[in-house]
């Protein structure tokens, strides 16, 4: 357990970021949808890519906003061309109608396409060539030859202190300044550039000044552990997501098999409220309709693309320490709650391995006014379920499940309901101040 520790540290590089606006160059100002081949690892082909763009329509997911089809590794050859290029397909077969054809379907389906690449000597694989002191060439042969509108670069394939000569900044600088001068030669919008940097602890503190996305945390695997693991490490840092920048949480698990439905809620939930991109990363001829109901929940999605506030939800009360800030990647944080332009949203996560009754006070997060009443939606069952009054218990909460709700203010709360006072009622005082009963 960090408790204090972890908390100073997040203070600290919370206040490093006071007055540091993200990348606001007109693109991707809110967090990125769509899907992604890694689920297909070095056995991805055109046809999969293809046929998975197809179904992002005809199932309606589209229609939700997940809009991009991004490839990932294991779609080039181990060499350039004579001229210096970049070649797709290591088995021609795979790719056998290049990448601007493949392209030119993804946006005549009236979506978006996504590459891959490396901001080192070589890919996280060793096999495929990465970027260094090819930038420019790569962004302009990505964009302007294939036609991509997304780029992921990871960090692998280091080159040698004494060659580099300057930190990860640096070289995720260069892509940035890339994708900078290859928009402004050709007048198209900047490739939107997500940063995946490895074992960089805080990438937060510099990525937001040349992309719009940033892994955090490991690799997130079909498990309970490892998505508690992940929501665990971003209940520290979530408020570094705004507009035209996001904590990334890496793909969804979704019907990859090893969650239960509930726990799948959770991942789903998070990964929206947290303002994580949500990219798919699942055959989708396979998906059943118990999965996709859960991707396309649309309340839910209208939390991580609210265009009126871009911050995420934060923790107001942990679960196993309640009454500290405590890192536990077995049992993150459990009461969150953030700002929408409808309400107020709270995430409830039973991090526990038994059904719970989960109970809050309103005015345990900062976003709610005392004195008043809330009417309570339930956005996994679309309904409206009450009017809270002070406090709100949800019963019988399942295990590793999450309760999602919106709270719109209602009025002034009923006279005679509970105390003056639902929190602090040791400072709380009348104006003759006369304390609270």
């Amino acid at each position: 357990m960090l408790g204090y520790t972890y908390l100073l540290a997040a203070c600290l590089l919370g206040a490093t970021l006071i007055g540091v606006r993200a990348l606001d160059n007109g693109v991707a100002r809110l967090p990125v949808m769509g899907y992604t081949s890694y689920e297909y690892r070095c056995n991805v082909t055109q046809d999969l890519v293809r046929m998975n763009a197809e179904q992002v329509v005809s199932l309606g997911l589209k229609d939700l906003g997940y809009n991009y089809i991004n490839l990932d590794a294991c779609y080039a050859e181990s060499n350039r061309s004579a001229t210096g290029q970049i070649v797709a397909g290591e088995h021609p077969s795979r790719f056998a109608f290049g990448m601007p054809v493949l392209t030119a379907e993804i946006h005549g389906l009236g979506l978006k396409a996504g590459m891959y690449g490396s901001s080192g000597w070589f890919s996280c694989g060793g096999d495929e060539p990465g970027s260094f002191q090819n930038e420019v060439n790569d962004v302009r042969h990505w964009q302007l030859d294939w036609g991509f509108d997304f780029v992921k670069i990871v960090d692998c394939g280091v080159p040698f202190d004494d060659i580099i000569r300057e930190g990860i900044l640096g070289k995720y600088q260069r892509m940035a300044d890339a994708i900078a001068q290859v928009a402004q030669e050709s007048g198209r919008d900047p490739l939107v550039l997500s940063v995946s940097s490895g074992g960089d602890q805080f990438p937060y503190l510099w990525a937001s000044r040349l992309g719009h996305s940033w892994r955090i945390g490991k690799n997130v695997d079909p498990s309970w552990s490892s998505i508690a693991d992940a929501i665990n490490t971003n209940s520290f840092i979530s408020w570094a997501s705004d507009y035209y920048g996001h904590n990334d949480m890496d793909y969804l698990q979704i019907g990859q098999g090893g969650l239960t439905f509930e726990e799948e809620k959770t991942h789903f939930t998070a990964w929206a409220f947290l303002k994580s991109p949500l990219i798919i990363n699942t055959d989708l001829s396979k998906i059943s309709k118990q999965d996709l109901s859960i991707l396309m929940n649309d309340e839910i999605i209208a939390v991580n693309q609210d265009p009126v506030v871009g911050k995420a939800v934060t923790p107001f009360r942990w679960g196993s320490d309640p009454n500290y800030w405590t890192s536990d990647p077995a049992r993150p944080a459990q009461y969150w709650s953030g700002e929408t332009q409808n309400g107020t949203v709270f995430m409830l996560i039973n991090t526990f391995d038994a059904p719970a009754t989960m109970f809050f006070n309103l005015t345990e997060s900062p976003y709610i006014r005392a004195g008043r009443q809330y009417s309570v939606r339930d956005l996994w069952a679309h309904a409206d379920v009450g009017v809270a009054v002070h406090n709100w218990t949800v019963p019988a909460v399942p295990s590793h499940g999450v309760v999602a709700l919106l709270l719109q203010d209602a009025g002034d709360e009923p006279n005679g309901e509970g105390p003056p006072c639902a929190r602090q009622a040791n400072q709380c005082v009348s104006e003759s101040g006369t304390p609270a009963a």
